[in-house]
């Protein structure tokens, strides 16, 4: 083996950060009970959307990774800097609102998940994933804390270990990535939007925006607005960065699907509402030992996404009200920061306590981030496109109209799902 392969694969792992644990947190636990219900209800007939998400995944997450980069401020802050304050405020508190639930639906799962594979209280241990990533936020500096969720992305690929066992008929299963199998029902129009809603989702805007920045800090560099010579590799990096990252989230949500396709489906069992469902589900069918990589698989991805879910959150609020707050600062001096972060995953974790069914907490949820992802995306774009924020670096033609693609689509999306819930 040629020895200079070694230090290949180190500069390329080196350039992935922000984008790949954005990618990997975008399979969150609530997320894997969407996919676990897609292959369930409808086997592989809705593997097309994955090719259609993707690129538009790319494209939003570039657009919120040159945010961060270029201006050097988040999306908050921007908006804050160049937009109406009624657009902040809006967009600031639905994704509060999205983010608690969300957070109390994957804190539900991972203690779900934990009581299948241990026993014990699952409210018990709902409460203590809580603390811990609460505990682990707040501990560790950032250059640490981001070295950890990189190798937390790891856990995901138990997930393609369940798809090796599962006994796929690989033949139907890819030609339905480019064949689409469609059903024209309430039902399949709403897990497509479903699909769509879990891959494009507003807190993964906040978050990757906001990790830029903290590199940026870490290396001590300047946004590239003020120093667009240096712009070329950045560009290349985030680029880069952000394909692997989508990339290896789209492909752990195919594998999802195409596993509960194989095993609930064929068996005639159509309706999953969690992914903990979907785990003791498997159990029966493909054997303890996918069920168990099955359920591990929710633990580690929550481990990953709940962070992400309360640091978005944290991000967002300290830039509306114009203080400082980073993962990287200590928390005396970042009090609003850290104490986001506690109440939003806390106030998730409470969720779990009142006798709300997470799957209608996260169906509103849905609903909340359909209202919030497309004006968003827009704004986003009017960002990426306004000089006076970007300097010299706004973005290119070809990026743009694919921005705003990606818009229209979000938005009939979101159009389709609100005529779903008509009667």
């Amino acid at each position: 083996m040629d020895k200079s392969e070694p230090s290949r694969l180190r500069r390329f792992f080196s350039q992935l950060g922000p984008g790949l644990i954005t990618g990997a947190a975008d399979d969150d636990p609530s997320g894997i009970g969407t996919h676990s219900q897609v292959g369930a209800q409808f086997g592989y007939g809705l593997a097309w959307t994955f090719v259609l998400s993707f690129p538009l995944m790319v494209v939003i997450q570039e657009v919120a990774a040159l945010i961060g980069r270029v201006t050097g401020a988040g999306i908050a802050r921007n908006l804050r800097r160049h937009y109406p304050r009624p657009l902040l405020w809006g967009a600031v508190l639905l994704l509060l609102i999205a983010n608690v639930v969300n957070l109390g639906a994957d804190l539900g799962a991972m203690g779900a998940a934990l009581s299948l594979l241990l026993g014990g209280s699952g409210a018990f241990y709902t409460l203590m994933f809580g603390v811990i990533c609460v505990a682990v936020e707040v501990r560790l500096n950032y250059a640490r804390y981001a070295s950890l969720l990189k190798w937390t992305t790891l856990s995901l690929l138990s997930y393609f270990a369940v798809v090796m066992v599962a006994g796929v008929p690989w033949g139907r299963a890819l030609t339905a990535l480019v064949v689409p199998e469609i059903e024209w029902s309430a039902a399949y129009a709403t897990a497509v939007v479903a699909i769509l809603g879990t891959t494009i989702s507003p807190y993964l805007f906040f978050w990757q925006a906001a990790q830029e920045i903290e590199e940026q800090h870490r290396h001590h560099a300047k946004p590239l607005c003020i120093t667009p010579r240096e712009a070329g590799p950045e560009l290349r990096r985030i680029r880069l960065d952000t394909l692997v990252g989508m990339g290896f989230s789209t492909l752990v949500s195919l594998a999802i699907v195409y596993a509960t396709a194989a095993t609930l489906n064929a068996n005639g069992i159509t309706d999953i509402t969690t992914s903990a469902q979907a785990a003791e589900a498997l159990r029966p069918i493909a054997g303890p030992f996918a069920f168990a990589l099955f359920a591990l698989g929710i633990i580690g991805t929550g481990l990953l996404a709940v962070p992400v879910l309360a640091g978005s959150a944290a991000y967002a609020v300290t830039e509306m009200v114009g203080v400082a707050g980073s993962l990287d600062a200590k928390p005396m001096r970042a009090r609003l920061f850290y104490l986001t972060i506690a109440a939003t995953t806390m106030l998730g974790a409470a969720l779990n306590f009142v006798g709300i069914d997470p799957a209608k907490a996260l169906y509103w949820a849905a609903v909340v981030n359909g209202v919030l992802a497309a004006p968003l995306m827009a704004a986003m774009m009017l960002i990426v496109s306004n000089p006076r924020a970007m300097g010299r670096l706004t973005l290119s033609r070809r990026a743009t109209v694919l921005g705003w693609v990606a818009t229209g689509v979000m938005a009939l999306a979101t159009a389709v799902f609100f005529a779903s819930l008509l009667p």
